[in-house]
């Protein structure tokens, strides 16, 4: 049996939930709320008051201290640039006509930037997803046919040095598109967090103590592309990591199959080439 104060207590818990039920019912659905912007997500703070956590306010932090989103246009250049390499190569070595690899390259990554720049981020990293398997495959296949005409001696000496080296060329900045894109769930996911602490591979700035990293102004430090390039780069030329330890799977396959194409195209190609002057 309730006493008073009980009774008073069960109607005052009641009409706090047929308020609170009201007052969802009076907010938009899902669908008709405004989408909130990554922006917003990485640079603001629940502030939740201890007396009533029904009043919860979203708080931003300063201005000064939003940090600005990594800039896309380093891997839309590498992008590019493999385009261009495929164009470089001799006809025998291409599928297709030889600007066909550019003119893709470019009809997907422009889209991917602007998309980027309009906010839909799920747009921009199927176009990069797509762009990247685009050069991906074109190397891929470029490789396989030089590898098969080499028996038979049908490349003259110079084309094959020049295929060699635009395939090695190529073959790192695949890669290293590749790191950027899918570590620590791409640049996008990268930018929604105030700093780089977890991911495919352990990069030195992120094992320093914390004070360290704050006295040297790197305590919001990001690994950009620059730095998935060096990796790629020391991966193609020592055939294994260096400074930065390969934590995932996913990031070690890649790293064998990196080191399996830059040892075919220097230990073979650029050897028989070399023999043969």
């Amino acid at each position: 049996m309730f006493t008073g104060e009980s009774n008073v207590r069960l109607a005052y818990a009641r009409g706090s939930v047929v308020s609170f039920q009201a007052e969802r019912r009076r907010q938009p659905r899902r669908a008709d709320r405004l989408p909130i912007q990554p922006r917003e997500i990485a640079h603001s703070f629940i502030k939740l008051p201890s007396h009533n956590p029904a009043q919860a306010t979203i708080e931003y932090m300063p201005e000064d201290n939003i940090r600005s989103a990594e800039p896309r246009w380093p891997a839309a250049l590498a992008m590019l640039s493999i385009g261009g390499l495929y164009y470089a190569l001799p006809p025998q070595l291409t599928v297709g006509p030889d600007w066909l690899v550019l003119a893709l390259v470019a009809a997907l990554t422009i889209p991917a930037v602007v998309s980027h720049r309009q906010g839909n981020w799920r747009l921009s990293q199927l176009f990069g997803y797509a762009a990247s398997s685009v050069v991906t495959l074109s190397v891929v296949l470029s490789l396989a046919l030089l590898i098969s005409r080499l028996p038979a001696h049908k490349e003259a000496p110079g084309q094959l040095l020049l295929a060699a080296g635009a395939l090695w060329l190529g073959n790192l900045l695949v890669f290293a598109c590749w790191y950027w894109r899918l570590d620590a769930g791409g640049p996008h996911q990268r930018d929604l967090r105030r700093s780089h602490t977890d991911g495919a591979f352990l990069f030195p700035q992120m094992v320093l103590d914390p004070d360290l990293r704050a006295e040297m102004g790197e305590d919001q430090w990001r690994p950009g592309f620059v730095d998935y390039l060096f990796l790629a780069f020391n991966t193609s030329t020592a055939f294994s990591p260096t400074d930065v330890p390969v934590l995932s799977r996913w990031a070690k396959i890649l790293m064998m199959l990196q080191s399996v194409i830059s040892l075919a195209t220097i230990a073979i190609l650029a050897a028989r080439a070399v023999n043969i002057l």
